[in-house]
């Protein structure tokens, strides 16, 4: 048992959830003072948001590389610098403070002349990048999620707003923050900054025109500074569209020419667990995704059925120990727009996986689908996997989603149901098991078996 642990039984939760970003925060402290502080002097852009916050860092990092510059990348996915990039193992988007620490000291010593990081809202609110010079803040957008910890949608708000404001206090920074100008949110960013850029598709700084969508990407014009440029992202869905655009506004801020930021955004072939395809010769199309809130399902099933020939199959689960409320509107939302919903594992911790699956079933069913019929529970995910595919015809369209990236997943350990009263410790294998998994490698070694 850690030190945190004991420190939370110890105390009472509302206590405990009161002192821990100050807890945080001195932890920020003392590895700033033991590596040197080695933001100290970097540029760095973060970049936040509820989803796209992967994909859009993903496409800045490569328009910053292919423009020359020695840029670094921190994001859910990967971290490096240039084109030497490594898969995250770690379970989370914002790494602990030591390790943020050591990857900048790391970074700072490559001379990195950029840093992209992705950043959450926990780290914001936990101050655990407390030190990090942002000079350019990007807000993709401000939606249902995380209310577990945060408790109402605007203390998740205000959080990832923290950021703007940080980014604005730096004086040696460009007090640039690039906003999704089509969320609700959108005009509280731009008061937290100094000089805001907005984008969308309609009556912003940055809009884009003449959308094209296809399964291959995306392709818009947006001018910028009197040029029009013709963007080309190969990243497929209309979300890609704005985020996209986010790098365009980066590109701005940081006065990129146009080609650069054309060239930039075009060389991106794709991020690993977004809007992935697998194929091993099937006949039917198999997508990892890794959407797993009521909005990025809402986006992700308008922007694919109208184009499915034949059924659209989706397989998600929903995590334990997170934001129960919006497992419902997954629910209702897979229900609503896919032929044949699969209801699986996602991350149970020390939480019962199949009340878990149950509550998004009975939303399933509220929205028309039927058990046994369209409607199939199935718990271990690598069973789900293997049954999802099995049921996919000619011209279906599969969509897994949730995991993407990973490469683990989180379940029940062997005393988690006699220690779930307890508060959470994802550390302690007696409630909660790290098990290996890669959801596009069994996705494949599936299909090939299929044949």
């Amino acid at each position: 048992m850690n030190i945190r642990t004991i420190v939370k039984k110890a105390i009472p939760k509302n206590l405990f959830k009161s002192i821990e970003p100050l807890g945080h925060l001195a932890e920020a402290v003392v590895f700033n003072v033991i590596y040197g502080f080695p933001g100290k002097g970097m540029q760095v852009i973060g970049v936040t948001g509820t989803n796209g916050k992967t994909s859009t860092s993903f496409i800045i990092h490569r328009m910053l590389v292919e423009a020359g510059y020695n840029a670094g990348l921190m994001s859910t996915v990967a971290y490096g610098v240039g084109r030497d990039i490594k898969p995250q193992t770690e379970h989370m988007t914002s790494v602990t403070v030591p390790v943020l620490m050591r990857r900048l000291k790391a970074m700072k010593q490559q001379k990195v002349d950029w840093l992209v990081l992705e950043t959450t809202s926990h780290a914001l609110a936990q101050h655990r990048v407390w030190g990090v010079p942002y000079s350019v803040a990007v807000m993709t957008n401000v939606t249902h999620e995380h209310l577990d910890y945060h408790g109402t949608f605007e203390k998740y708000r205000d959080a990832k707003r923290m950021l703007f404001k940080m980014a604005n206090k730096n004086k040696k920074g460009l007090r640039a923050g690039v906003i999704n100008a089509e969320d609700p949110s959108a005009e509280l960013f731009a008061n937290d900054i100094a000089y805001p850029i907005t984008y969308g598709v309609a009556g912003t700084d940055l809009r884009a025109e003449n959308v094209q969508l296809s399964p291959s990407g995306v392709a818009y014009d947006v001018t910028v500074a009197n040029e029009k440029l013709h963007i080309t992202c190969k990243l497929p869905g209309s979300f890609n569209v704005y985020n996209s655009l986010a790098a365009v506004g980066v590109g701005q801020a940081l006065g990129l020419t146009g080609k650069q930021i054309e060239q930039g955004i075009a060389a991106l072939d794709g991020v690993e667990g977004r809007m992935t395809r697998v194929d091993e010769g099937q006949d039917f199309s198999v997508i990892v995704d890794f959407a797993h809130t009521p909005d990025s399902f809402e986006k992700l099933f308008k922007d694919i059925k109208p184009v499915v020939k034949g059924k659209l199959i989706v397989m998600f689960g929903s995590p334990g120990r997170r934001d129960s409320e919006k497992r419902a509107v997954q629910g209702h939302l897979a229900g609503k727009y896919a032929d044949i919903v699969v209801v699986t594992e996602e991350d149970d911790r020390d939480i019962d996986g199949i009340e878990i699956m149950n509550e998004i079933a009975e939303a399933a069913e509220k929205a028309g689908k039927t058990r046994e019929k369209d409607l199939f529970l199935v718990h271990e995910r690598d069973k789900a996997v293997a049954f999802t595919l099995k049921k996919a015809k000619k011209d279906d369209t599969v969509l897994l989603l949730g995991k993407g990236h990973e490469k683990n997943i989180l379940r029940n350990g062997p005393r988690a149901a006699e220690l779930r009263h307890l508060p959470q410790d994802d550390t302690n294998p007696e409630r909660v098991i790290e098990c290996a998994w890669d959801e596009i490698a069994v996705a494949r070694k599936v299909l090939k078996q299929l044949k």
